[in-house]
């Protein structure tokens, strides 16, 4: 399937105008609507991370769970997935990440809670938690 029809694929209004345009829309916001008629395969993996993110937000969720949406991508396209983070939260959308990019979390999260062996161990700000003596123990051997 091309990257369009990827797209359509997960609109929960069937495949009329109405999700072509968002599809259009959405394909255009992630910055790759050029690839609209690409073989979704023929994609590079950062490609298809951003055509599984479109096809996420098909849905329009207000809560969105992502699972390290920035491993294995390169730094340009890090980018455009942080402007759309932004932009998304700006629209009152709900972020949830989990990501071991500990300087993407520190530029883009407002609250970060941090688990170790499946136990939370330290919540706060991004500032306050880079320097809790716990966290830098359990991650970094300091203490």
């Amino acid at each position: 399937m091309t990257v369009l029809e990827n797209v359509l694929v997960a609109s929960p209004y069937g495949i009329g105008e109405k999700s072509l345009e968002k599809a259009r829309d959405l394909l255009k916001f992630v910055e790759i609507f050029n690839l609209k008629d690409e073989y979704s395969e023929n994609l590079s993996y950062g490609q298809q991370k951003l055509l599984e993110f479109v096809r996420v937000l098909m849905q329009d969720p207000v809560l969105i769970l992502l699972d390290e949406p920035t491993a294995g991508i390169n730094p340009a396209l890090v980018e455009k997935l942080l402007r759309c983070f932004r932009a998304l939260h700006e629209q009152g959308k709900t972020l949830i990440i989990v990501e071991h990019n500990i300087p993407l979390i520190n530029d883009i999260c407002e609250k970060v809670i941090v688990l170790h062996h499946g136990q939370k161990i330290s919540e706060g700000k991004p500032e306050d938690i880079q320097h809790d003596k716990i966290v830098q123990e359990a991650y970094l051997g300091v203490g």
